[in-house]
């Protein structure tokens, strides 16, 4: 199967683009190659001749289409997106542009592909729309999202993304176009741009500096591995339900304060420095909006295509921090391209 995979470069994209790789897909990797992507990401399947890279923005109709026209793939992956809840706080524009009307254009795309392909290449085509669970909005104490629960999204990012839900869905009802969408837990593992709270707590612990908790730290979270992810979308992909939705979680809700002290832990034993690295913790304004708590009931997956995470997340987390130790040249090429860790999102009067 050739899959063209949007944002292939970037976190969750390459995990998909060197997993699909490595399963014998070809793969056709679309990337505007902003901020947050980087080539490195998917160094290891660059020289394989099942790999092709397009440097394009998903906005621009013409580039898209013709794209489409020369890889003529058999189903796309659309993961690029504008995915950092502070950065939407001060440039939400951005986000409606890349998130909703990249997806319009994207789906459009598709659909004329879609529409002059015949037999059974055709009726095997597929639109996998990759999401977030943070169109859910917030849970209180108890209970999980799942595939029937409404849309209530709280912040710019999360408002963006669920209108690009809503698009794929429409053009699925409306035009025939053969979706499937999924909604996902928080990703984390190695190649995560350094601005999200797991690779932040580890790049500043590395650097000596403080490790800023939002608010108490008491929001709560679920845990997904990306590798894990990367499985469950190519499975979705290949045996999914056309016009179907369903939850990826990783079984491992924790509190944002937990998980930075679990980074700590693995920190003082991988990394040693001269004081232990939970007394640099810091506690920081919260966010605005900021969702108090996420959790995933992914028992359809699990039913359906016999999906289950695989990664502990203490494990996870352990491997992770190997990963960022062992990769510093890593983050200092992004370090050198201007990053610094600034704070950003906070509403200004």
């Amino acid at each position: 199967m050739k899959i063209l995979i949007t944002g292939g470069a970037g976190f969750i994209g390459s995990a998909v683009v060197r997993r699909a790789v490595a399963d014998g897909h070809e793969v056709v990797n679309l990337d505007a190659l902003t901020y947050s992507a980087n080539l490195e990401n998917v160094a290891c399947v660059s020289g394989d001749p099942a790999y092709a890279f397009e440097q394009a923005d998903i906005c621009d109709e013409a580039v898209v289409r013709s794209i489409f026209a020369r890889h003529k793939p058999d189903a796309v992956m659309h993961l690029a997106a504008e995915s950092h809840n502070d950065r939407a706080i001060e440039g939400p524009l951005d986000f409606v542009r890349t998130n909703v009307m990249g997806t319009a254009v994207l789906l459009e795309a598709a659909r004329e592909h879609w529409n002059g392909m015949a037999g059974d290449r055709k009726a095997a085509f597929r639109f996998h729309h990759v999401s977030t669970d943070e169109v859910f909005g917030a849970l209180g104490e108890d209970g999980q999202f799942t595939e029937e629960t409404p849309y209530d999204p709280n912040s710019p990012y999360s408002s963006s993304k669920a209108g690009a839900d809503h698009l794929v869905r429409a053009w699925g009802r409306t035009y025939g176009l053969p979706v499937v969408l999924t909604n996902c837990a928080n990703n984390y593992g190695p190649f995560q741009f350094p601005e999200k709270l797991i690779p932040t707590v580890i790049t500043r612990a590395l650097e000596g500096k403080t490790i800023p908790v939002y608010g108490d730290g008491r929001q709560v979270r679920d845990w997904l591995h990306v590798d894990d992810h990367a499985e469950a979308l190519l499975l979705v992909l290949g045996k999914g339900r056309l016009g179907e939705t369903y939850c990826i979680g990783g079984d491992s809700t924790k509190r944002n304060i937990e998980v930075i002290r679990m980074l700590c832990t693995h920190l003082d034993a991988m990394a040693p420095a001269n004081t232990a690295h939970h007394e640099k913790i810091t506690f920081v304004t919260d966010r605005p909006g900021h969702d108090f708590r996420y959790s995933i009931d992914a028992s359809k997956l699990k039913a359906e295509l016999g999906w289950e995470p695989r990664m502990p997340l203490l494990e996870g987390l352990e491997d992770t921090v190997r990963w960022y130790v062992d990769n510093r040249d890593w983050v200092e090429g992004i370090r050198q391209r201007g990053f610094q860790s600034e704070r950003l999102g906070l509403v200004k009067a």
